[in-house]
């Protein structure tokens, strides 16, 4: 809670005289998709929870710690959360059940009491793959250490400008956009295949989100390494996995087959809407 808190006030120092530059708002930009978009999207949640492709080692490494660096937890915290969602996702158990109401799945769930959050044990059994690695390992203990020196560096390139864009507004927008796929893609959209939960498919979250915002595809097929599986489900993670796999630096990609995914499609259109 005072992690949030503080983040959140740091970025009303947008108001103070002279914090602002458009390179700060470029720099902004470019660190919310590298630890959101790249970070969070491909490496914390397709790559290390769902194991939906394989990248090399080093892009691995380096795509983690951009992950780190949104500072919703380290890989493992994140990894092991997200599983436990997976496992019981809407029901009892789950750490940000939709069931709850907007506000709870939007943010609620991560500083109001809840038992669902992962304890130790927890996450010694839903991320052990992830607890073998030393390199995962150092940046669990030291994400919050991380991002203090992305601040101190981003203060000596650019001053206060760079700072209050580069870390504080960069991890509000990361935030809430992450959040997003948890509130607004369990509430609004279509379903286009049948799941036991409320996930949809939300387009606008899909935009802002990578592609994560195809929620029930991908709560339909969560080992895909695609969550936009029609034309018009723009899928910007997909992009750039597929780019990765042309140059060799991403393998074994995981997509449903067709015959998976005309068994799990929702025959009646009435069912089409967000229930």
């Amino acid at each position: 809670m005072i992690g949030l808190w503080t983040v959140n006030l740091g970025a009303l120092l947008v108001f103070v005289p002279g914090s602002f530059s458009w390179s700060a708002v470029a720099v902004m930009f470019a660190l919310w998709y590298i630890t959101g978009g790249i970070g969070v999207s491909l490496c914390f949640h397709r790559t290390l929870t769902h194991r939906s492709l394989v990248l090399a080692k080093p892009i691995e490494y380096a795509m983690a710690l951009f992950g780190s660096l949104a500072l919703q937890g380290g890989p493992i915290s994140w990894v092991a959360t997200h599983r436990i969602h997976h496992a019981h996702s809407d029901k009892d158990g789950d750490p940000h059940d939709a069931r709850r109401g907007l506000l709870w799945t939007h943010m609620q769930w991560l500083y109001q009491p809840n038992e669902a959050r992962p304890s130790r044990e927890e996450k010694s059994r839903y991320a052990a793959d992830l607890l073998q690695d030393p390199f995962l390992r150092f940046l669990e203990a030291r994400s919050v250490w991380l991002q203090v020196a992305l601040g101190v560096a981003l203060f000596a390139i650019g001053g206060l400008p760079w700072l209050v864009w580069g870390i504080f507004v960069r991890l509000v927008a990361v935030y809430h956009i992450t959040w997003l796929v948890n509130s607004a893609s369990h509430r609004f959209g279509y379903r286009t295949y049948l799941t036991t939960d409320k996930s949809t498919n939300c387009w606008w979250v899909g935009l802002l989100a990578w592609g994560e915002g195809w929620h029930n595809n991908h709560h339909a097929f969560p080992f895909s390494a695609r969550h936009g599986m029609r034309w018009f489900e723009f899928d910007q993670t997909w992009v750039v996995i597929r780019i990765l796999a042309a140059l060799r630096l991403a393998s074994a990609v995981r997509l449903p087959s067709e015959a998976m995914k005309q068994r799990r499609l929702v025959r009646n259109m009435s069912n089409l809407a967000a229930s």
